[in-house]
């Protein structure tokens, strides 16, 4: 990357660590074989590969034999939803992968509150005796909002017991997409009360299109991709073995320095918000100022075009987005935001800064600056100065 650009889109993609590609490397060339064939070297390989799953595992509290590895988190949602035949419970402000897959069942978008929170009194009310999947993300990708998902889980055992003594035999089960949030967040899968979870080693520093679906014990799932009969039966095909030692490298070094990077990028988040917030009284910060990410800043100047904000931003050498990237090439307006219930001039007056390993304080003062300058440009461009 340019010296002279600062990048603040850590949600979108981060770059690939060092020492994942060191660690990746050698499965490319010189170790290329196949782990499903006969030969020594191939069952070192396989000994390699199976190896980095428990690693992988470890990191958030499951063991190797409950993962499916998939070519990405979508891939991973798309599985968790495969196969359900009833209704399904799903937050409006989910990622577009959740949404579609949801859009494929009878289906209840939960509405959040304005700080992007989906309680789970509103989860409990969305229920039905024919419900069977509750899909809720760990932490938003646009607004940064951690949700409450041991509340729910518990919401959701008190449904099970409902049923058990009913007599009922619907099965539910709980999925969160925690694509984003790791490395900042200390994820435990027992913790959460989860039985399904999905990670995307793109979002952690590691290769992308590389992703898994964690299955608790004895949770069943239809298979999304037959063939050989690879990752449990569930995912068939060649396994990607460097891309699953460069997640396992990934989430370790991520789950390692979660808390030491946690504070770090609050430092930083919370600096630029209050320098923008003295120059602009009137910006909105949209999400819970206190259950959010810590290197997620969501803004918004009402009246300006956000859009055109990032463009003049970029020519500056500032990298940022108005949203996810996933809305951005779609050209519409989020659907995080209309959730949460920004009005439309302040929601495409937004901008969605994350923060992440390349972020600095020198950046966090450049960056600044520079938007300061620029939404002062624009406000005077449109006579609001």
């Amino acid at each position: 990357m340019s010296l002279t650009q600062i990048y603040l889109d850590h949600a979108a993609a981060t770059p690939m660590d060092e020492r994942v590609i060191h660690a990746m490397r050698p499965f490319f060339d010189d170790v290329f074989f196949n782990p499903s064939s006969p030969y020594a070297p191939a069952v070192a390989v396989r000994r390699e590969y199976e190896q980095a799953k428990s690693r992988l595992a470890a990191t958030f509290g499951a063991k190797a034999d409950e993962l499916v590895m998939t070519a990405g988190a979508t891939e991973s949602i798309n599985l968790a939803f495969h196969g359900v035949n009833g209704h399904v419970v799903t937050s409006a402000i989910e990622h577009h992968a959740v949404l579609a897959a949801a859009e494929q069942c009878e289906h209840t978008l939960v509405a959040p509150t304005d700080k992007g929170i989906v309680s789970a009194d509103t989860v409990a009310a969305a229920l039905r005796p024919d419900t069977e999947l509750v899909s809720i993300q760990l932490a938003n990708n646009e607004i940064g909002t951690i949700q409450p998902l041991r509340d729910i889980a518990m919401v959701i055992e008190n449904e099970r017991h409902r049923r058990a003594d009913a007599g009922e035999t619907t099965p539910l089960l709980f999925h969160s997409d925690a694509s984003q949030g790791f490395g900042q967040l200390d994820v435990s899968v027992a913790r959460l009360g989860i039985d399904m979870l999905t990670l995307n080693s793109g979002k952690m520093y590691g290769p992308k299109q590389v992703g898994l679906l964690w299955l608790k014990a004895g949770t069943h799932r239809d298979p999304l991709i037959v063939g050989g009969g690879q990752e449990r039966g569930l995912r068939s095909g060649t396994e990607n073995v460097a891309g699953v030692i460069g997640f396992a490298k990934a989430a370790e070094l991520a789950h390692k320095h979660h808390k030491a990077e946690a504070k770090r990028l609050a430092k930083l988040r919370d600096t630029m918000q209050q320098r923008l917030q003295h120059a602009f009284p009137d910006m909105v910060v949209s999400g819970h100022t206190k259950k959010r990410l810590a290197g997620s800043l969501h803004i918004a100047f009402p009246g300006l075009d956000g859009e055109r904000l990032v463009f003049r931003l970029e020519a500056k050498g500032v990298l940022l987005a108005t949203g996810s990237a996933c809305a951005a090439n779609k050209g519409s307006r989020s659907h995080v935001l209309e959730a949460i219930g920004l009005a439309p001039d302040v929601a495409d007056g937004s901008l969605r800064i994350t923060m992440g390993k390349l972020t600095d304080s020198a950046d966090i003062e450049s960056a600044t600056n520079l938007i300061i300058e620029e939404v002062m440009a624009e406000f005077e461009r449109i006579g609001r100065a």
